[in-house]
């Protein structure tokens, strides 16, 4: 075990080659095996981000302006509702941010927490000081341990990269079902292009496809899903957003968000505390980013997370290189992690390390709706773009 308990920014040997490149704008490198440059050195993410991103993303006076017609609109449409909105709440800082801002709205929400098993203590109490002295309501669906398990050691075995899938697609099924359940047209998103508009698709694959996730566990688990929730594609592409007119909203895309001043107002306000990490409110998904990626694929997901802080001008260049010089998991805590994923996921080291050597495998190794979603999308596209052509 020895030889796997090393720093992790030491972890790829085998994914820095000689014709290794970096990008002279942000910290995205070729451990991504999609990324381009131009002749300046840039990556395709930064100027994907200036020509598609950076119009849709509004953190000014116009964001504004629409965000404040969106509260209207659903202050309007729920006022005969208990809640006239639902928000995920996983005690990290996108998702409690956004709680403090919807309260700030005076917006009525529901906050639901799914709890797959792996919440960290930070996490728990950042979650119970946000509603309590915001005075939300609160509805937590517990994930069937039994079955949580099973299926993340199915995902293990599949040797795909994306493991945080069975969490995940746990945590925006259950949400979104439980909004149908209750009528409540209006789901409050805490994603945002501000943080995190930089993620290669080459390091995982889609969290909500329902067909991947139960191929994968059809082939490598032991026990039924019974109880697992999971979205249709039906469900989750037509009869959600188009049937029932479910609307996604991400309000964090209307207006100024820096993470730090964000960090800073809830640790204020609210007791808040971090966790180290993005998307590290989750123990395993610490595990997964800080040292399953990178020993198994290379992938190091803070340079995603760096990247997106620095083209959106939270935080320079420079700042992003020294924080991926930096161990992203202590030996200390590493050997912690590690022996209590082990036990929890009730496997062996033995097995975890034989895990961790086996051949790789992408999505594209099991079954997936991958091409009927990128078909529905590009259709969906086709008829936006035939709807403006007819208006008058």
């Amino acid at each position: 075990m020895a030889s796997s308990l090393k720093a992790s920014k030491n972890l790829q040997p085998s994914s820095i080659t000689s014709d290794h490149q970096i990008c002279t704008r942000c910290v995205m490198d070729t451990t991504d095996p999609e990324i381009t440059f131009d002749a300046e050195g840039v990556c395709s993410y930064c100027r994907w981000f200036e020509t598609s991103v950076r119009p849709a993303w509004f953190p000014n006076e116009i964001g504004r302006a629409k965000l404040e017609a969106m509260v209207e609109q659903i202050k309007t449409e729920g006022k005969d509702q208990d809640y006239d909105c639902i928000i995920g709440l996983s005690g990290g800082v996108d998702s409690s941010y956004l709680a403090y801002q919807v309260k700030r709205m005076g917006l009525r929400p529901l906050a639901v927490h799914v709890d797959a098993g792996w919440n960290s203590e930070l996490a728990v109490k950042n979650i119970e000081n946000i509603v309590k002295l915001l005075n939300i309501d609160l509805y937590t669906y517990v994930v069937d341990w039994e079955e949580m398990q099973d299926l993340q050691v199915a995902f293990l075995r599949s040797g795909v990269a994306n493991q945080d899938v069975p969490q995940d697609h746990a945590f925006f099924a259950a949400l979104y079902g439980f909004a149908v359940q209750n009528n409540i047209r209006y789901v409050l998103s805490g994603s945002n292009l501000a943080t995190e508009s930089i993620l290669p698709k080459a390091w995982g694959y889609d969290a909500m496809d329902a067909q991947h996730l139960k191929a994968i566990h059809k082939r490598f688990g032991q026990r039924p899903l019974q109880s697992f929730p999971t979205v249709s594609f039906f469900d989750y592409n037509i009869n959600y957003p188009f049937l029932r007119r479910m609307k996604v909203v991400a309000p964090l895309n209307y207006m100024p968000y820096d993470k730090q001043e964000a960090m800073t107002i809830l640790e204020k306000e609210l007791g808040w505390r971090y966790y180290g990490g993005k998307h590290y409110e989750s123990r395993f998904t610490k595990f997964f980013q800080g040292y399953y990626l990178p020993i198994r694929f290379g992938y190091d997901k803070r340079k995603a997370h760096l990247s997106s802080l620095v083209v959106s001008g939270q935080m320079t260049r420079e700042a992003a290189l020294a924080e991926l010089s930096r161990d992203a998991y202590p030996l200390d805590q590493l050997a912690e992690d590690r022996a209590f994923v082990i036990k929890k996921l009730g496997i062996t080291e033995g097995e975890l390390e034989a895990l961790l050597q086996a051949p790789k495998t992408t999505f594209r190794n099991y079954p997936s709706n991958y091409y009927l979603t990128r078909g529905l999308r590009g259709a969906i596209k086709v008829a936006r773009k035939i709807k403006s052509k007819l208006k008058f």
